[in-house]
């Protein structure tokens, strides 16, 4: 679907796209602004005016529609950056730790590693504060095996030495590790448990949320189990234990199947979704909205084996304060409406 590349060099990021068979006429400005994350609409019309939009080989304005099956390129000027990872006091909490492993409780907000419009302030930069020689993955980020959205909470594993990295690394690829999540989804689930299946992929439409693909022929093989917790009138609490572990795998899924995640503003749970047209109502959601200004998605359990020692280790988390209070907004709304 997309290339991308960056010359360091030159400072100047290259962007391929295959315009989709079922692409509606849409000016190539606003095609590019949904497929390059963080690209300003004035970066880009600057990239029209310079000759740096190329459709099918040809230089286009900004105003050109694109069509189906046209290929779309862009040189976007890049500042040059100092990429060096700096170690920063940032507060962590921590669940776990000793010579090979830290476990730590990410609060919501909080970014995992450095990258476009966040290179300082995550938490790889307090990392790097409080433990030294840190072990980098194939992607140069340290200590990371795994890893969850910044709007995300909950439990993540740190590896601290390179055995530690390797194992702990192969676990996740075979999938023996452990992942429970709770998740708040709009609209009452039909059944209390069950499983979603179906490829994951960067939208073809928005490059800046995934799509399912159910056909399988895009994307990668996800599976999301779940289990109903409790049921709000118009909302539900889920436990989801992830076979595989995509990108924004449980927002994609649980949108897929009609029930995004509440107040999950890439996903489309961030406005009413299922409920009365009382302004009652409207407000109490609203209200609900302020309480977990975030998707409602958190990581509570997280199980695997020591690389070293070979214990089975599993450790869990209470709900955070946002989640447990929009929960208790709900479970307080049912018991005063239900007959």
């Amino acid at each position: 679907m997309d290339n991308k590349e960056f010359d360091p060099q030159e400072g100047f990021e290259h962007y391929r796209f295959m315009a989709s068979e079922g692409q509606e006429p849409l000016r190539v400005d606003k095609f590019l602004m949904n497929f390059i994350e963080n690209a300003t609409r004035n970066k880009i019309q600057q990239a029209a005016k310079t000759g740096h939009i190329l459709v099918n080989g040809n230089s286009v304005k900004s105003n050109y529609k694109v069509k189906p099956h046209d290929e779309v390129r862009v040189v976007l000027d890049q500042p040059p950056r100092d990429t060096t990872l700096l170690p920063e006091d940032i507060p962590l909490d921590i669940v776990f730790e000793d010579d090979d492993v830290i476990i730590i409780n990410k609060p919501a907000g909080l970014v995992v590693h450095p990258g476009h419009g966040n290179y300082t302030g995550t938490l790889v930069n307090g990392l790097l504060h409080h433990i030294k020689n840190l072990p980098t993955n194939s992607n140069e980020r340290p200590g990371l095996v795994h890893r969850i959205d910044k709007d995300t909470s909950g439990l993540l594993v740190i590896a601290k030495s390179e055995i530690a990295m390797t194992k702990l690394s192969e676990q996740f690829f075979d999938r023996t590790t452990e992942r429970l999540y709770y998740a708040l989804v709009w609209g009452n689930l039909e059944e209390d448990k069950g499983t979603i299946t179906g490829n994951i992929g960067r939208s073809l439409k928005n490059r800046l949320i995934m799509d399912v693909f159910p056909e399988g022929d895009f994307g990668k093989h996800a599976v999301t189990h779940y289990r109903v917790i409790e049921r709000f009138l118009y909302v539900t609490l889920v436990q989801c234990k992830l076979e595989t572990g995509r990108t924004h795998q449980i927002r994609a899924h649980f949108k897929h199947i009609g029930h995004p995640l509440f107040n999950d503003e890439r996903y489309g749970g961030d406005r009413i979704l299922k409920g009365t047209t009382f302004t009652k109502y409207r407000q109490f959601v609203q209200n609900c909205f302020k309480v977990i200004p975030r998707q409602a998605l958190h990581a509570k359990t997280l199980g695997f084996t020591h690389p070293l020692s070979g214990e089975k280790m599993s450790f869990n988390t209470e709900l955070p304060d946002d989640f447990e209070a929009v929960i208790t907004k709900w479970r307080a709304y049912t018991h005063s409406h239900k007959n």
